[in-house]
């Protein structure tokens, strides 16, 4: 089991909050041997025996995983000099997300400071914990309706006429400009996972 960060975008955020994301697909890296020679090396083999069409994969997740979101946040303006890694944890924390604030017990925010993205929120200030049930590597088309659903995606908002229509679009916004678009029907690690709306290290007796 292993403990590491995950980014998402704020739409996404709110997907979590709400329940409705318990999957997300990222790209896969894909690597194209000559041969295969140490098996040892890779954590997953995608495929019908040991290797298909001479692709492999080393997939970043593992099922029992924990994974702590990062996501757009800011803190007091005051705290606008200091990097994350100088703060001492304590700091008061607003979501950009949903607007909430989380303030350790101390005195609500009296002005809020700069925006901070997702990849520089630390730990400590991490407020959803996901626990991966399940890894798959597939390519990106191979998404079903119920999978897209379980993206977080509604095609009522995203646009239709179905919630696989909706991913597509989502995913193209996020990727296509990348080069990793709908229709290169990219490689990808498909996660599924649980959602615990609290920090990774909540019931320590120190934060990280």
């Amino acid at each position: 089991m292993t403990d590491r960060p995950i980014l998402f975008s704020a739409p996404m955020v709110r997907a979590l909050l709400d329940g409705r994301k318990t999957q997300t697909r990222r790209v896969a890296r894909d690597t194209t041997l000559p041969h295969l020679r140490h098996a040892g090396d890779l954590h997953l083999i995608v495929g019908e025996g040991l290797l298909t069409r001479n692709h492999y994969f080393r997939v970043p997740y593992a099922v029992g995983d924990r994974l702590y979101v990062r996501e757009a946040w800011a803190t007091e303006s005051a705290y606008d000099d200091l990097s994350p890694s100088a703060m001492g944890g304590e700091e008061p924390v607003r979501y950009d997300a949903d607007g909430s604030h989380q303030t350790w017990g101390y005195p609500a925010i009296s002005k809020i400071g700069r925006f901070r993205q997702a990849m520089h929120m630390p730990r400590w200030a991490s407020r959803l914990t996901l626990t991966v049930t399940d890894v798959r590597v597939q390519r990106l088309q191979e998404i079903s309706e119920e999978d897209a659903k379980a993206e977080g995606v509604d095609f009522n908002v995203n646009g239709g006429p179905d919630n696989r229509a909706a991913y597509c679009r989502l995913w193209n916004t996020l990727n296509a400009a990348r080069g990793f678009g709908w229709d290169a029907n990219p490689w990808v690690v498909a996660v599924s996972f649980t959602v615990a709306r609290a920090n990774i290290d909540a019931g320590s007796p120190c934060r990280s």
